[in-house]
């Protein structure tokens, strides 16, 4: 069983040993944007997006207009760029919670080890805001420092859906028990969605 943590959520496997402060990049995260090509954000602050992005996601500078403006790729893809990023300046408004506008959205990766590794970088940055294993999907949801909320996934093979859908806290030790680390599901495995 998943040990709680201070902050409530499900410890991330193999963080509990960490002693470096060190960032790390997941080395084989890979990211997917299922159907879309391109996502775009006005944000405060482009280098502090990039380092966010780049460190946790492993996404790669496509091009950058001065500070103002930057397009990332995640690796692999053919894209000319999958995540635009816009500055509006260090004072402009957040996203404000329970308004009209985006809640949040969902990036995908290809094996549970990725979904770990994410996890244990999202933890380490302060940016993990909760957990949940919605049955189809086990599921992070973090904030990146602008406070947009996001939710890292991994999906659970098609023939193992439940038929009630799930909503538990998510244990990722028994996810990592029963599939494995290494195991592709979704856009990773092949899947059309």
């Amino acid at each position: 069983m998943t040990s709680a943590v201070k902050s409530g959520w499900p410890a991330v496997p193999g963080s509990a040993n960490r002693t470096s402060t060190a960032r790390r990049r997941p080395a084989t995260s890979t990211v997917s944007f299922g159907n879309s090509s391109a996502r775009s954000f006005y944000i405060r602050d482009v280098p502090r997006a990039v380092e966010f992005d780049t460190g946790v996601f492993g996404f790669e500078v496509a091009a950058t207009y001065g500070d103002s403006a930057v397009f990332l790729r995640a690796p692999g893809t053919l894209n000319d760029h999958d995540l635009g990023l816009f500055a509006l300046g260090g004072a402009a408004a957040g996203p404000v919670p329970g308004q009209v506008g985006l809640y949040h959205l969902a990036w995908e990766v290809g094996t549970l080890g990725e979904l770990a590794a994410v996890g244990v970088e999202l933890r380490e940055r302060g940016a993990l805001v909760g957990a949940r294993d919605h049955g189809v999907s086990k599921s992070y949801y973090a904030k990146d420092p602008d406070g947009i909320e996001f939710e890292v996934m991994w999906r659970v093979p098609r023939e193992e859906w439940p038929a009630d859908g799930g909503g538990e806290r998510l244990d990722l030790d028994a996810a990592l028990a029963r599939w494995g680390a290494d195991l592709a599901t979704g856009a990773a495995g092949g899947s059309a969605t």
